[in-house]
């Protein structure tokens, strides 16, 4: 197939080296990439945030007393900010509807009251949750805090009857939260902008560089030249891969460590090679494009439609456990989700293959069929 091995080797070596002078002069790439694996991760992990912070709350109290007062103080920051005091519920409720506030709590008129006799009482809490994330965080402290208001206010009531308030039954619940201590969203959310670039640019890089010798008009020198179709396939996949990891190296020691502080607990030489193996596999869906596009617009456009459903299928927003059943094993086939596992698990858990070994097993067979698809096409085109 290939002929004399050494020649192959030759052909090889400068074929590679000619992709990548193409991609040095090719300065919209250029940009493209230097932005995917600097500004874009740091905007992305700068500028989203799960995690809910300084929630305007709205109180209308109609009891006016100390027990009021105290639980109000309660909502605090960094998770609330008190925006005041409406004495009129219709008001606040118009705030609420307009958007001005996100969470209203109104206080009945014997709170106080009801505390000091024994009787049971209510709060009302109304939460927008028009952003379900950030609704149902803010909906779930302030049970907590309620919780615990009314817990301390009946160890309070018991101590005064005369009983041992530290007498009463209690179940403390003891966290060990691992890999992510404090929760953070600056170490989840660039690692995973990281791994979207590396997805969107290990196809869309390969697709472009065959299709810029389509615009050129030098396809058809390469074809007629002693050159086999893998001998013209392969180096442009080489190349690629050679920036994509020298951008992913200037992800991780100029973004991702110095900037969030992320750290990194696996084998650095496991990372690289598995991101390799992951590039080269998911490059297979660039050929197959660019076997079907006739220019860099509509690359653009193949590559957003296909890196919607692999990002959606990959496990990164939606836990597998979380999708309808027939999702939950399509999502089996995207080489993403295994790629996700392993990167996880290298970066923040330190784990290597004797852990990691499955979703290494699946991103090799998985990225084998891929990349095989996309040879297979290239081949059928240009062979």
């Amino acid at each position: 197939m290939f002929g004399n091995f050494g020649e192959v080797l030759q052909h090889m070596r400068v074929m590679t080296w000619k992709e990548l002078l193409q991609f040095r002069r090719d300065v919209f790439l250029l940009i493209i990439v230097v932005y995917a694996f600097s500004a874009d991760i740091y905007i992305a992990g700068s500028g989203i945030e799960m995690e809910l912070k300084r929630a305007a709350l709205t109180v209308a109290d109609y009891d006016q007393s100390p027990a009021s007062r105290e639980l109000i103080y309660s909502f605090r920051e960094p998770q609330f900010k008190y925006q005041g005091m409406e004495m009129s519920g219709d008001r606040a409720m118009d705030l609420l509807d307009a958007g001005e506030t996100m969470l209203y709590l109104e206080i009945p008129a014997d709170f106080n009251e009801s505390l000091l006799t024994g009787r049971p009482t209510q709060v009302q809490l109304f939460v927008d949750t028009s952003n379900s994330v950030l609704g149902s965080l803010a909906t779930s402290y302030a049970a907590q805090i309620v919780a615990g208001f009314g817990i301390e206010k009946a160890r309070e009531r018991l101590s005064v009857a005369g009983a041992m308030g530290g007498s009463m039954p209690v179940v403390n619940s003891a966290h060990r939260v691992w890999f992510n201590p404090n929760g953070k969203d600056s170490w989840f959310v660039p690692i995973n902008e990281m791994l979207t670039m590396i997805t969107m640019l290990s196809i869309m890089l390969p697709a472009a560089a065959m299709v810029r010798e389509k615009e050129r008009g030098t396809v058809e020198q390469l074809l007629v030249s002693p050159l086999t179709p893998l001998e013209i396939m392969l180096p442009k996949v080489l190349a690629m891969t050679m920036v994509i990891l020298v951008g992913v190296t200037l992800a991780v020691f100029g973004v991702l460590g110095p900037v969030f502080n992320i750290p990194f607990r696996g084998s650095m030489t496991l990372f690289y090679v598995l991101t390799a193996i992951y590039v080269f596999s998911t490059a297979g869906f660039g050929l197959a494009i660019s076997t079907v596009v006739n220019n860099l617009a509509q690359v653009g456009l193949m590559v957003i439609m296909l890196l919607s459903p692999m990002l959606l299928l990959s496990g990164a927003f939606v836990p597998p456990e979380a999708m309808p059943t027939a999702l939950s094993y399509l999502i089996l086939l995207s080489p993403m989700h295994h790629y996700i596992e392993i990167v996880m698990g290298i970066f923040l858990k330190g784990v290597g293959l004797d852990v990691l070994w499955p979703s290494v097993a699946g991103l090799v067979i998985v990225g084998t069929a891929v990349f095989a698809f996309g040879t297979w096409r290239f081949r059928r085109q240009f062979g």
